[in-house]
């Protein structure tokens, strides 16, 4: 990432100068005075008497990037600002307190929302006016910055008493809003299980998500296209639970035709942001740490129920692609891959396709063919790499084996990436956030134990010992905080609801799948902490912020947007170690959590995804899987190889009194025994995965599908 500003034209930085964020580092040179969120700018604005510019974005962003050239390099423009304002950077991944509170205020003004977020505050850091991206000149009714500027600027000075009038309107309405309606102390029973109604709401869910479903290009709604992992998880496991096959079918279109885009990187693996286009062709060519962690995951489900070997394939090079580009040498994983390069974006990903004849010569025809590469471009006179047929499709018309074609295709990405690495790369923005890394942490033990790869499960070990080591600061009385982020020193902001929920997930699936149980009871802390810190005046929901924070408003987020809501997270985190732990209260906790939000859920799937799989894992039940004994690992592994989403195991060569599934289960030395419970009643143990599958079946709790199913292996 530049360190500085694109054009440098201010020699003497600014106040970002010591900062640690490549986002604010980008605008340290600007001739704006640009403060860091804190103490000393804000007190400035009170003793000034002077309005507060908030400027929040991301070192990935594209527009950003655009509006800094455009406006915040320009001497005349900064000097306006310099005179009449208190100009405050804020990096979001860095603050998404601030970004969240901020970003909710120009909505609610607006109806909109995006970055660069421009928002201007009292001098008690109230809002009472934002917007987005301002250009320098006035375009389609869109007013210039400058002329935003100065209507500020004469608002503040003669009509200051109808703005302090519209921040308090504001800040109530904020504050009357933190909480949807069907929230508000509303209680019912929990759902029963494997019953009609069950079955008739999973077709409501159904029906709603299939609304927006693009059945011919996958995903859904209209271009921009986002990725939407949570709400492809959900139907893959409608069709688990309730045999519907065109909840399978678009699952399994929307990721073949994102592995098929330009969304996908074809030569380095990982996926961008989203797509500009219905076809996934045109990516807005960011790269998240989070959508790749979210992806990986829905990948790893679609495998274990088909076995379709594209999805292993897809997995293996999107963590190579991490491995490669995005982790920190101590185990640690960065946020984000710019979309620029050379101030120019997409530029490092595009190819001419006379670059790709000279450097596959021969075999330059065929890759061409199959990756509509064109003289003139597939896009602005340069080529996107991606398939408009599958590689099984191209192999079928042109009349060759599969593996065949593969190879050649294999061969040739190898010979690109070679070339490609020469090329300047993206900027990275090399923050390691707590939350996005515990997420990646989840999807690599569920990709390490359902392809028996180890190398996986340790990276997770590695970046859970990172953050351990980095984030988690401990203090002489005992109290252990968290931290929300880590660039080469730890940040002074702790961390957030999303943070703690993430990490306490995370460490329910390392036990899982390493079967150390230290990781269980650091879960169970965690929990502890959360709810003392986070938790609602009703004990029901959670804050964002601690109640350290001293924020505006404390918000209680609960919608799955780009990643689940923190209030998701905890709710599956309470329900699940309310099992493992036997925790009656941290069960009731979730119960009520997940039927206050049904009715949202249950109307707008796609901006709930992570409840609505919460709510299938609780409706159909929760299959509670013990392996005990010498070989408990093994078992485990090959349990983990088939698709049973939801289900909780825990592995351990002996019994554990403490651990309500492991404990009282003595198995005689040299065996090892599985058994299946549910509300900690066990079946009678078996010895093989197939033998368990069996009895998930008889039980009512079942894989109707395992990963030999022919049908969805050869889509």
């Amino acid at each position: 990432m530049e360190q500085t500003s694109h054009n440098n034209i201010n020699k003497t930085p600014n106040h970002l100068i010591n900062e640690t964020s490549p986002y604010l580092l980008q605008h340290a040179y600007n001739p704006v005075e640009w403060y860091p969120w804190g103490e000393t700018a804000l007190q400035r604005a009170l003793q000034e008497n002077k309005p507060i510019l908030i400027s929040i974005g991301y070192a990935a962003c594209h527009w950003c990037h655009v509006m800094e050239r455009e406006s915040f390099e320009n001497v005349t423009v900064a000097a306006y600002m310099n005179k009449h304002f208190i100009n405050i950077k804020v990096d979001r991944e860095e603050r998404p307190d601030l970004d969240h509170l901020y970003m909710d205020a120009v909505q609610a003004m607006t109806g909109q929302g995006g970055w660069p977020l421009n928002v201007f505050l009292l001098p008690d850091i109230r809002p009472f006016f934002g917007g987005t991206y301002f250009p320098p000149s006035r375009v389609y009714q869109r007013p210039s910055w400058q002329e935003v500027l100065e209507s500020v600027v004469h608002a503040f000075n003669e009509q200051q008493t109808d703005l302090l009038t519209q921040a308090g309107n504001l800040i109530n309405h904020l504050e009357q809003q933190n909480l949807p309606l069907t929230l508000r102390q509303r209680l019912t029973d929990a759902p029963d299980e494997n019953n009609k109604s069950v079955l008739d709401q999973a077709g409501e869910i159904r029906a709603a998500v299939m609304q927006t479903a693009d059945t011919r290009w996958g995903g859904f709604g209209h271009a921009p296209k986002f990725p939407q992992s949570l709400a492809i998880r959900y139907l893959l496991r409608d069709y688990y639970y309730t045999g519907n096959e065109q909840s399978a079918q678009q699952a399994l279109l929307s990721l073949d035709k994102m592995i098929q885009g330009g969304i996908y990187d074809q030569i380095g693996g990982g996926f961008a942001r989203y797509s500009t286009d219905e076809k996934w062709l045109v990516p807005h060519f960011e790269k998240m740490l989070y959508d790749n962690a979210l992806i990986l995951e829905a990948l790893t489900e679609a495998w274990s129920l088909t076995g379709n070997p594209v999805y292993e394939i897809t997995i293996r090079q999107t963590v190579d692609f991490l491995t490669r580009e995005m982790l920190h040498t101590g185990g640690g994983f960065y946020a984000a891959l710019d979309a620029d390069s050379e101030g120019i974006e997409g530029k490092y990903y595009v190819w001419q396709k006379q670059e790709i004849e000279h450097i596959l010569g021969p075999e330059a025809e065929l890759f061409c063919l199959v990756y509509d590469v064109e003289e003139r471009g597939n896009w602005e006179d340069s080529n996107i790499l991606w398939l408009p047929q599958s590689i099984q499709e191209v192999a079928q018309n042109i009349k060759i084996p599969p593996s065949s074609l593969l190879k050649v295709i294999q061969r040739c990405q190898q010979k690109l990436l070679n070339e490609r690495i020469k090329r300047e790369p993206p900027g990275k923005d090399d923050k390691i956030i707590l939350g996005w890394n515990a997420m990646l942490i989840t999807a690599l033990c569920k990709c390490g134990a359902s392809l028996n790869n180890p190398i996986y499960i340790q990276l997770a070990e590695n970046c859970y010992q990172f953050l351990a080591t980095h984030l988690l600061i401990k203090d002489t009385g005992g109290k252990n905080s968290w931290r929300h982020h880590w660039n080469k020193k730890v940040a002074e902001s702790g961390a957030f609801l999303d943070d703690y929920a993430l990490l306490i997930q995370a460490l329910i699936e390392l036990n899982a799948v390493t079967g150390k149980q230290d990781y269980l009871y650091a879960a169970a802390d965690l929990t502890k902490n959360a709810i003392t810190n986070f938790s609602d005046e009703q004990k029901n929901f959670f804050y964002y912020t601690d109640g350290q924070a001293g924020a505006l408003v404390r918000k209680i987020d609960t919608y799955d947007n780009a990643t689940p809501s923190g209030n998701s997270v905890m709710a599956d985190n309470l329900w699940r170690l309310s099992i493992l732990l036997d925790k009656s209260i941290w069960r009731e906790r979730a119960v009520y959590m997940i039927k206050a939000m049904e009715p949202l859920f249950s109307h707008y799937p796609t901006s709930f995804g992570y409840w609505g799989t919460l709510w299938q894992k609780v409706a159909f039940g929760t299959p509670e899987i013990a392996v005990i004994g010498e070989d408990a690992a093994s078992l485990a592994q090959e349990i983990s190889k088939h698709y049973i989403p939801g289900a909780l195991i825990q592995q351990s060569s002996i019994a554990l009194a403490e651990l309500p599934l492991l404990a009282g289960k003595n198995v005689p030395k040299g065996q090892s025994f599985i058994y299946l419970c549910q509300d900690y009643h066990c079946n009678q143990p078996v010895t093989e995965s197939e033998a368990l599958l069996n009895s998930l079946i008889k039980s009512g709790v079942h894989p109707r599908f395992s990963n030999n199913n022919a049908g969805l292996a050869t889509r």
